[in-house]
C-alpha cells in the first residue's frame, strides 16, 4: 500500500502543473485583465487612482493626458489619452512588464513555497484572505455533507428494502424535485419566502453571525450561528441529497440480489442481521469512501452561488469577486490550494476504501 501512496503523491505534481498551465493560458487570452481594470478605474476617478499608483501628485491625469499621443494605439482598451509612462508603471506594478512564461515560472516557484503574493485590489496577502474566508465555507461544506449523509443513507436503505412500495414512490418524487431544482434557485426561493423577500422575514440574509455575536452568551451564540446558516445549508442539502440517496439505494439493491444474501436468508438469519451484518458493509463501501470527495465538492463548488445569494463572505464569494476584478493572485492562489487539496482528498478517498474493506489492494492493480 505504501508504494501506491508514493505513486499517487508523485502523480499530484504533473497533474497540478497541467491544471495550472491550462488555467494560466486561458487567463492570458481573456479580455479585461488587471491592467485594463486599473485603467478603467483611472478613467473614472482620475486623480485618486493615478496617485495611488505613482504615489505622488505628479501622476495627475490632466498632465498625463497633455503628454499623451492621442493618435497612438495601445493594446489596452480604454488607454487612449493616457500617458504611456503611466501604462508602463501599471504593467510593472502587476508584473505584466515580463513575458508570460517568465511570470508563470516565477508564480510556480513561489507557489511551491506557498507564497501566493498579495491581492491586486485588496492590499492584503492571499493567504490571509483565504484563512479569513475559510470558516464560512468550511461551516457550509461540513454541515451540508453531514446532513446529506444522515438523510440519504437511511432513506436510500429504506427505498432499497421497500423497493416499489408507496414509500419508494413518494420519496422518488422528492428526489426528482431535488434533481430538477438547482441549489441556487432553491436558495432564491428561500430568500423570497423566509428572508424578507416578499413574505416572511424569519431568517437573516447576511453574514454567518449577528453583529453583536461577541456580546451573547455561548448558548445564544450557538443559536445565532445556526439561525444564520439554516437557509444556506437547507438550499445545499436539497440540491445534494438526491444523488447520494439513489447511489445508496442502487448499491443496496445490487447487494441484496447477490447469492450470499440468499444463502444467509436460507440459513434462517433474521432480516435485520442479513441487512446490516452482511449487506451493509459491501453496499456502503462506495458511499462512505466517497465522503472526502463529497465534502470537497460541496466546499469548493456547490456553495459558490449560495454564498453570493446569502451574502456569506466565504471562499466562493472571494473567488467570484477575484474573477470579476481579475485579481490574479487570489484566482491562482486559491486554484492552487483547492486543486492540491482536492487531489490529496482523492487519495484519502482511495485509502478509505482500503480501510473499510481490507480486501481491496490497490498495489495489485496494473498502473
Amino acid at each position: 500500500m505504501l508504494a501506491y501512496i508514493v505513486r499517487r503523491l508523485l502523480l499530484i505534481v504533473p497533474t497540478l502543473f497541467g491544471i495550472m498551465v491550462v488555467n494560466f493560458a486561458i487567463v492570458q487570452v481573456a479580455p479585461g485583465g488587471p491592467v485594463d481594470q486599473m485603467i478603467a478605474r483611472i478613467q473614472g476617478t482620475a486623480v485618486d487612482a493615478t496617485q495611488r499608483i505613482s504615489g505622488t501628485a505628479e501622476g495627475d491625469t490632466a498632465r498625463a493626458r497633455a503628454r499623451a499621443d492621442s493618435e497612438g494605439v495601445s493594446k489596452y482598451r480604454g488607454a487612449r489619452g493616457l500617458d504611456p509612462d503611466l501604462i508602463k508603471e501599471i504593467e510593472r506594478l502587476y508584473g505584466f512588464d515580463k513575458p508570460a512564461h517568465v511570470r508563470f515560472a516565477q508564480m510556480l516557484r513561489n507557489y511551491v513555497l506557498f507564497d501566493f503574493g498579495d491581492s491586486f485590489f485588496r492590499d492584503r496577502r492571499v493567504v490571509d484572505l483565504v484563512i479569513e474566508k475559510m470558516p464560512v465555507s468550511v461551516s457550509l461544506g461540513l454541515w451540508t455533507t453531514l446532513i446529506i449523509y444522515l438523510i440519504s443513507i437511511p432513506l436510500g436503505i429504506a427505498k432499497a428494502v421497500r423497493d416499489g412500495s408507496r414509500l419508494d414512490i413518494w420519496t422518488s418524487a422528492a428526489i426528482v424535485i431535488g434533481y430538477a431544482i438547482p441549489g441556487f434557485l432553491f436558495a432564491i426561493l428561500l430568500v423570497v419566502l423566509f428572508a424578507g423577500g416578499s413574505f416572511f422575514q424569519w431568517f437573516p440574509l447576511r453574514g454567518l453571525t449577528s453583529p453583536d455575536w461577541e456580546l451573547l452568551s455561548w448558548p445564544q451564540r450557538i443559536a445565532d450561528y445556526f439561525w444564520h446558516v439554516a437557509l444556506p445549508i437547507l438550499a445545499l442539502v436539497i440540491s445534494g441529497f438526491a444523488g447520494l440517496t439513489m447511489l445508496t439505494k442502487n448499491s443496496f439493491l445490487e447487494e441484496i440480489n447477490k447469492q450470499y444474501v440468499v444463502t444467509a436468508r436460507s440459513k434462517g438469519l433474521a432480516e435485520r442481521r442479513v441487512l446490516y451484518g452482511h449487506v451493509f458493509r459491501n453496499a456502503m463501501l462506495i458511499v462512505i469512501a466517497g465522503f472526502p470527495g463529497a465534502f470537497i465538492g460541496i466546499l469548493f463548488t456547490g456553495a459558490l452561488l449560495v454564498e453570493i445569494i446569502f451574502s456569506l463572505d466565504g471562499l466562493g464569494l472571494l473567488g467570484f469577486e477575484a474573477a470579476i476584478n481579475r485579481d490574479y493572485p487570489v484566482m491562482f492562489g486559491t486554484l492552487y490550494v483547492f486543486t492540491l487539496l482536492g487531489l490529496v482528498m482523492n487519495l484519502v478517498g482511495d485509502l478509505a476504501y482500503h480501510v473499510i474493506d481490507p480486501r481491496i489492494d490497490f498495489e495489485k492493480r496494473e498502473v
